[in-house]
């Protein structure tokens, strides 16, 4: 059986984004239309014990919301993660770029969520001809993705997102992105043989997002490896 979700979206955080944040439809629809109008949403992150009451205005978050992001030190590109507690009680975690969660030197409870799994994902003419890509083997180790997950987030640099289905295959052993991954390689213009950083966000329990994140050094060190194993295959040809 499938674990219950806590309710949750997410934002990226675009220029003006202090004057007020739109709630995503869907999420409004589900889980906020027919609340009490003039009841404050109640705001609170693992930065401190406070409470941040923050007016909603239809699907728009306003009054309160400019004070929450200074707090916070919130800035353009960064991702925002809202987690339904219940009541109008809002958990948010903070995202920086290269989706890091934000850390505070006098938070006193541990991270919820993981950010600490990159992988490597080629562009390749049978993975966009089938809208099937596989992750490695070593995924199955990332705490923010199990068998019960069916979709993931692929956010690119800007923070524009796509939902794709996300599967397991028995015989493969090995966790895909299926129906999304070709629009996401359309949508950002990918030729066969483009190479993505992945950075895996999330806590077991909400929709993961694949964050491409090639800022990070263990990305970057990923890069180095693949272009190694490469060189490495070519000499190997060039000797035979």
């Amino acid at each position: 059986m499938e674990t219950p979700r806590e309710p949750h979206f997410f934002k990226p955080l675009l220029p003006g984004f202090q004057s007020g944040v739109a709630i995503p439809l869907d999420f409004y629809s589900k889980h906020i239309q027919g609340a009490e109008i003039n009841k404050p949403w109640k705001l609170r992150s693992d930065a401190s014990d406070q409470i941040w009451e923050v007016i909603r205005e239809g699907r728009t978050l306003t009054k309160g919301w400019k004070e929450f992001t200074e707090a916070h030190d919130l800035r353009i590109g960064d991702i925002v993660i809202f987690k339904h507690e219940g009541d109008m009680v809002f958990h948010v975690t903070p995202f920086g770029p290269s989706c890091c969660e934000i850390l505070w030197s006098d938070a006193d409870d541990a991270p919820t969520f993981s950010y600490d799994y990159c992988f490597l994902a080629e562009v390749t003419p049978t993975n966009q001809k089938d809208d099937k890509m596989f992750l490695p083997v070593e995924a199955m180790r990332c705490g923010a993705l199990n068998q019960q997950c069916k979709e993931v987030k692929l956010v690119n640099k800007e923070g524009k997102s796509w939902t794709a289905r996300f599967g397991f295959s028995e015989s493969d052993g090995a966790y895909y992105i299926s129906r999304g991954w070709r629009k996401f390689c359309r949508d950002n213009r990918c030729t066969n043989g483009d190479l993505f950083v992945f950075n895996v966000v999330g806590d077991g329990t909400t929709t993961p997002l694949l964050c491409v994140c090639p800022e990070r050094k263990e990305c970057t060190e990923l890069l180095i490896k693949h272009f190694s194993r490469i060189d490495g295959s070519i000499a190997s040809t060039s000797r035979n």
